[in-house]
């Protein structure tokens, strides 16, 4: 099965050449995290189709712009709203992704927020689409205080789960990204610890018990 490249060196060494094309992967992670950081890298990899749901397009853009790691220029749409209408509007712009590219859903909470019946059609579109055409689906899904119920079925569709954990001490921010699950490849069998801080690196400091 070819494998996409994220872009992200540390990730890809450690996933074997990254991720199988045609993928939909859960990006879980807390709200008061660095992981924006990923997904902007992840734009340098190819071109990318950034849907945002809950910043505006200006926002995600000035973000891209004043980031200091490696960044691409992705096309982003604004698909926020309050109405079953989010989902539809997000199946049109999918439907134009050329083959082996990338799509960002930041965040995906509030399409998770729908009835669950439309919610499942429309991952069900999803991956045939990104199977169709090799491409990688990137689902940002925060780990917050109101956790939408359709988080488990993206999480069950999804083909790949990258779970960052964010831990705050009195002396520092620790960050690990697991991966529990891989189609089409072997989970990670332990957390990485990445810094997160001007680009994403691996920790290579040891802990102290």
């Amino acid at each position: 099965m070819a494998r996409l490249p994220t872009g992200i060196s540390v990730l890809d060494r450690q996933l074997g050449g990254g991720i199988p094309s045609g993928s939909i992967v859960a990006l879980t992670a807390s709200p008061a995290s660095q992981v924006e950081l990923f997904l902007y890298e992840l734009t340098a990899a190819r071109g990318t189709l950034y849907l945002t749901t809950i910043r505006s397009e200006e926002a995600v853009r000035d973000g891209i712009d004043r980031s200091t790691t490696r960044v691409g220029d992705p096309t982003i749409r604004d698909i926020g709203g309050d109405t079953a209408l989010d989902l539809d509007h997000a199946n049109d712009l999918i439907a134009t992704l050329p083959e082996e590219a990338n799509l960002i859903v930041d965040a995906v909470d509030p399409l998770e927020r729908h009835d669950t019946a439309r919610y499942r059609r429309f991952l069900n579109t999803l991956q045939t689409h990104m199977t169709n055409t090799g491409s990688v689906a990137v689902l940002h899904a925060m780990k917050g205080r109101d956790v939408p119920a359709n988080r488990d079925l993206t999480e069950h569709v999804a083909d790949v789960v990258f779970d960052l954990h964010t831990e705050v001490t009195a002396n520092e921010v620790i960050n690990r990204l697991a991966v529990p699950k891989f189609r089409g490849g072997a989970a990670l069998e332990e957390p990485v610890k990445l810094k997160l801080a001007e680009s994403v690196t691996i920790d290579t400091s040891r802990d102290i018990a």
